[in-house]
């Protein structure tokens, strides 16, 4: 058995790793897989899921804390199904993820709503679902959940988003905590927030809450953020406005080539020191990861199609393209690249790219490899924000999705069909 180089996203990873001089999830070779079902194809452990969750429940010990998983990171029912089984929560933003949390038997009393659109009817579904919690993002959403609720007879729990313009120092594109984000309520203007949700008829107000950014790989924008949430439940509490959980959001980030991001355990123990400190020890926690929970739990499998050696670069054209992994076009975002089989022979430096009519379908940029037309690719750390952000430009049909589990593998998405891209459209009469 043989372990990815250094600059992988995966070194290390005990569930992918090269056997025999082939790349293997678990013990299911990557290439049976690819010949099998053919390529662009997302692959995904099983196994990985289960020890990403452990890294959260040992960090957890006996603490009151619930992890609800960010399910936009990755929705399938299965990833879902998964979760549930082992105790997750879910942090949704639509109500068609909340469709999902329940199809995959998640319990509605372990769902946080997040998110700064919620629409009249996916409030309805939450409500009558009975979800643990909104988090609510304006004064505006403050007054419509409150109709909604009493529309209905009931009283909804909710938490308000407070934004702490703290820089999670991350990309821009995903970071949340800052006050020309559109995310949350501003840290000045929360405590007469807290006011007018306390005296609405329709609202029950049990938390705060706070989400600085995504791919956090320095926790210490946490506790800034945490110093400023903590004074706010302090003035909240001699306002006489009780809360019972403090949800911190998600973010931590994954290795994608040679970070080395915080431990779980790491944030909660500071978290915990803080709170004994602060005399609000009794709070219970909420914790919303996505991407440090399957993000290097899977893989996008392409072949190269075409090599094509130009005065300025050299370019492998494979088959997976930008609407199959969108990261690299919309945050310049990088994911390591390994040959399935690995060849011998010289070494060139290709960008890889797709066949999207775009400048932007690029996946991964100079990298050296020694590559012929045919040879399957994996572009690793494909767990978290690939699928779920698929799409059918060019009218691509999306890619299957596979579960391996052990030296067994399972289709929990089947290959979109051209047919299917099609269905439901319609012409105009002659």
């Amino acid at each position: 058995m043989t372990s990815l180089s250094a600059q992988s996203g995966l070194a290390g990873h005990p569930h992918f790793h090269y056997q025999d001089g082939v790349l293997h999830a678990e013990n299911v070779s990557l290439a049976a897989l690819a010949l099998k079902f053919g390529t662009p194809l997302y692959v995904y452990s099983r196994a990985a899921l289960g020890q990403a969750w452990r890294s959260y429940r040992d960090a957890i010990g006996d603490r009151p804390v619930l992890v609800c998983y960010g399910m936009k990171a990755n929705s399938n029912l299965a990833v879902l199904k998964e979760f549930a089984r082992l105790g997750s929560g879910f942090d949704i933003v639509s109500g068609g993820e909340l469709k999902r949390v329940l199809a995959a038997g998640g319990d509605p009393a372990k769902v946080v709503f997040s998110g700064v659109g919620k629409q009249v009817w996916e409030m309805r579904a939450a409500l009558e679902a009975d979800v643990k919690c909104f988090n609510v993002e304006s004064q505006a959403e403050l007054q419509c959940l409150s109709d909604v609720a009493q529309s209905m007879g009931r009283r909804a729990r909710v938490s308000l988003r407070v934004n702490p313009d703290v820089d999670a120092q991350t990309h821009p594109y995903i970071s949340t905590g800052l006050k020309e984000n559109k995310f949350g309520i501003a840290i000045e203007s929360a405590l007469d927030a807290y006011r007018t949700a306390a005296a609405l008829p329709g609202l029950e107000v049990v938390g705060v809450d706070c989400h600085i950014g995504s791919q956090l790989t320095d926790i210490s924008p946490y506790f800034d953020a945490l110093e400023k949430l903590l004074d706010l439940i302090q003035k909240l509490d001699a306002a006489g406005i009780s809360i019972k959980h403090l949800d911190l959001g998600g973010g931590l980030g994954i290795r994608y080539t040679d970070e080395i991001p915080p431990s779980p355990k790491a944030l909660l123990d500071q978290v915990f020191e803080r709170l004994q400190a602060r005399g609000l020890a009794h709070l219970h926690l909420v914790l919303e990861p996505g991407r440090s929970l399957v993000g290097n739990a899977g893989v996008l499998l392409t072949t190269v199609q075409y090599l094509k050696h130009a005065p300025a670069r050299n370019f492998a054209i494979v088959d997976a393209a930008m609407n199959d992994l969108l990261r690299p076009a919309l945050y310049d975002a990088y994911h390591g690249v390994q040959p399935v089989v690995p060849r011998d022979g010289q070494t060139d430096e290709y960008d890889i790219v797709g066949p999207v009519c775009e400048s932007a379908d690029w996946l991964a940029r100079q990298r050296r490899l020694a590559l012929q037309a045919g040879d399957v690719l994996a572009l690793e750390s494909a767990g978290a924000y690939a699928m779920v952000m698929a799409s059918n430009y060019n009218t691509r049909a999306r890619a299957a999705e596979i579960m391996v589990d052990g030296d067994q593998y399972h289709v929990v998405r089947q290959r979109e069909t051209l047919d299917d891209l099609l269905r439901g459209e319609s012409m105009l009469p002659d």
